[in-house]
């Protein structure tokens, strides 16, 4: 292969399925991944090449460069680590302050840590960028099912709310029935369902959507949206009719299994360019 170091990465794995569909698909387009995965996140059946702490940031420098490898791509979801975890080698100390310098919001700190890792040889790069085929590539209606014009309504409402607090840097995700029923903030997409499910038991009729969006000048390197089959699962569970997404800009985990619940459940998921 021509310039074969250029075709070198390394995929720091977080929690979860996305490292698994994300290590094949860059695979598949012709890279060499070196799999780092995360102490206490990480599946173990990924079997990844080097396995770090948090903190342990320093071990896997070093090993990507005696390897050659410049490009970092980071996937996967993050819990709370236990303080062992987070016990800072030198190199790592020293990203965690300039970090902590830019403690304005989660976007902000992704932006520290990316100019840190940066400033240290390395680049990160969007893992979305170099395997599309893990978003939604083109704009419109995946699934059998359509939105209403009453859909439609609440699918304006949830993007123009999404916008709003993703430039506040507050969450990624919201949800519309008519009014705003429900916003993400620190506990995540998955609790914020959890508690709309738990607030619609009574509800007789499945309405309203539910929207997934980048946010405004968000770094689309580390953390970007992301929905799975569970993400299907809690939607119906919570009496709503669709799913609202970036194309190019989230994660379908497992995009086949998404669409086929999506049909067998009978809700839309709409994939929009904005």
């Amino acid at each position: 292969m021509k310039n074969n170091k250029d075709k070198k990465i390394a995929l720091i794995a977080g929690a979860l399925d996305l490292p698994f569909f994300t290590r094949d698909a860059l695979r598949k387009n012709g890279w060499e991944v070196y799999v780092i995965g995360l102490k206490n996140f990480y599946d173990k059946k990924l079997n990844p090449d080097l396995v770090i702490r948090l903190g342990g940031g320093g071990r896997a420098a070093r090993e990507l460069k005696r390897r050659n490898i410049r490009k970092i791509t980071f996937v996967g979801a993050l819990g709370h680590p236990n303080l062992s975890d987070i016990r800072p080698d030198l190199w790592s100390l020293f990203a965690l302050f300039s970090i902590m310098k830019h403690q304005r919001g989660y976007d902000s700190m992704a932006n520290a840590l990316n100019k840190v890792i940066e400033s240290r040889g390395f680049q990160v790069v969007a893992a979305q960028d170099l395997a599309p085929e893990l978003t939604f590539e083109k704009p419109g209606v995946q699934t059998k099912t359509k939105p209403s014009s009453r859909d439609t309504k609440d699918i304006n409402r949830a993007i123009e709310v999404s916008h709003t607090i993703g430039a506040e840097d507050i969450g990624a995700s919201v949800v519309v029935d008519k009014q705003v029923i429900a916003v993400e903030a620190a506990e995540g997409t998955a609790k914020m369902l959890e508690r709309v499910v738990q607030m619609r038991k009574a509800h007789k009729k499945n309405s309203g959507v539910f929207a997934k969006m980048t946010k405004p000048g968000q770094d689309l390197r580390i953390d970007i949206p992301a929905i799975g089959v569970d993400t299907v699962n809690a939607v119906v569970a919570a009496k709503l009719k669709g799913i609202v997404v970036n194309t190019k800009t989230c994660f379908v985990v497992n995009k086949d299994a998404v669409i086929k619940q999506a049909n067998k459940l009978g809700i839309f998921i709409l994939a929009i360019d904005e």
